[in-house]
């Protein structure tokens, strides 16, 4: 039996996991290759073209609720959207593996599997890579985003562009959902760094209690679980660029670790002494004011001079008017392509009410609706009730107010037009649950 030319990447911390898997599918596929954990697969997939990664949802003893997987998964993604992920998990956790689904994984496999159900799964995965790869063979990367023609985003674009061909430290601040991450990626993919890796880090969903490990690395023993020698995000990234989202969530004590690291240009593992060199190129980003946070002495001032040598603030949607249509146009037509639909418009009534509504969410509020009514539209035409955009009025906002205030008055804005329902209110703002849930402590909007 020939088998087919595709490149795998198991990742389970169970050996004998590995060795089933492996045992069974390099029977169909070219090269297999395992890992026990997932915390250099950016690296490695800077290394290697994998087509396909079949990734365990849980590591380590104690956090089997699965979002360890989530997060890797979301850091593949981010690296190398091409590569498409299956997620394997243990029966009774399937919520969490079908939270994935939305989140990019391809499909998930059930533990212990039926062989012929993973072949089938994994053979589906390599048609789908294969897919991507032949249609975007021959595109540009810089091309895949939308940057909008106003003037506003014009000149941050063109700031951008200078910024990138340097080594600068590179603060971006905005709202939620206006393109940090996007912008990011864009300063890398400009820089002279572009072919090295770009490793996303996000803080804010970062437990404190593995900031040094997952960033610094450790050696093998320093604590129960570390049975290997492993590198962190800083040496993953090394002569690439690192990303740190949501900075302004750093605690204190952790921000002198993070600004010894710049200073010295240096990371020491856990268990270790010796310092080891970086050539890492940093961005981070915050949606606070962190002028503020420095005033108020929550954030430390050396270091806020050190990330910030660039300084990059995105425009909310509401401040792109012009924008707005062409941005829904170019969404749309992304998740037509995404889930294969035929060609897709909206009508002209909900053109009317995507100019007119307020977009909290900014860009990513505008995707999950269009995401949305792509997939639940029977008709090729998408109307306003798809978008759940009926009967918007003009938007209006109180004037002068800082970053944070204007976040706190639009967390608040949007929990009572859902009567605090959370689920809703996070779809809208483009958050998660638990990081609405930290906002709403943050700024003391507690539930009626």
């Amino acid at each position: 039996m020939k088998k087919t030319q595709a490149s795998l990447l198991i990742i389970d911390d169970q050996e004998d996991i590995l060795l089933a898997a492996k045992m069974l599918l390099k029977k169909h596929f070219e090269h297999i290759f395992t890992a026990t954990n997932p915390k250099n697969v950016v690296h490695f997939l800077s290394e290697n073209d994998i087509d396909v990664v079949l990734l365990d949802m849980n590591y380590r003893i104690g956090f089997e609720d699965g979002r360890e997987g989530l997060y890797f998964m979301k850091e593949i993604k981010a690296f190398s959207p091409k590569t498409v992920v299956i997620l394997m998990t243990a029966f009774g956790k399937v919520e969490t593996a079908v939270e994935g689904l939305k989140s990019g994984a391809f499909d998930y496999v059930l533990k212990p599997w039926e062989n012929q159900k993973l072949l089938d799964v994994v053979s589906s995965a390599v048609d789908q890579s294969r897919k991507f790869k032949k249609k975007n063979q021959n595109t540009n990367p810089l091309q895949s985003f939308f940057t909008g023609t106003s003037e506003v985003v014009k000149k941050v674009y063109a700031m951008a562009d200078k910024v990138a061909q340097t080594d600068a430290n590179v603060l971006i601040l905005g709202e939620n959902g206006t393109g940090k991450y996007v912008m990011a990626q864009h300063i890398h993919q400009k820089s002279q760094r572009k072919e090295q890796a770009f490793v996303h880090v996000d803080l804010g969903s970062l437990n404190e209690n593995i900031f040094e490990s997952e960033l610094f690395g450790y050696a093998k023993g320093a604590f129960t679980d570390a049975k290997t020698d492993t590198a962190g995000r800083f040496e993953n990234a090394q002569n690439g660029t690192i990303f740190l989202d949501e900075i302004g969530n750093l605690p204190l004590h952790l921000q002198s670790k993070l600004l010894q690291v710049i200073q010295t240009k240096t990371v020491i593992r856990l268990g270790e002494s010796k310092p080891r060199a970086l050539n890492v190129r940093m961005i981070t980003a915050t949606n606070l004011n962190l002028k503020e946070q420095v005033s108020a002495k929550n954030f430390r001032e050396d270091l806020y001079y050190r990330i910030n040598t660039m300084e990059i603030t995105l425009p909310p949607l509401r401040e792109r008017l012009e924008d707005k249509v062409p941005l829904a146009q170019f969404l749309l037509d992304k998740m037509v392509e995404k889930y294969e639909r035929s060609a897709m418009q909206f009508s002209k009534h909900a053109l009317d009410q995507i100019q007119k509504h307020a977009w909290n969410g900014n860009v990513r509020e505008m995707e999950n609706r269009i995401e949305r009514a792509v997939i639940l539209s029977e008709q090729n035409e998408i109307s306003a009730t798809d978008l759940d955009l009926e009967n918007v009025h003009a938007y209006e906002m109180p004037e002068d107010l800082a970053l944070s205030d204007l976040e706190r008055h639009t967390i608040e804005k949007v929990l009572r037009k859902h009567h605090f329902n959370i689920s809703k209110s996070a779809e809208e703002l483009g958050l998660s649950r638990a990081a609405l849930y930290r906002r709403m402590e943050k700024y003391n909007l507690n539930t009626p």
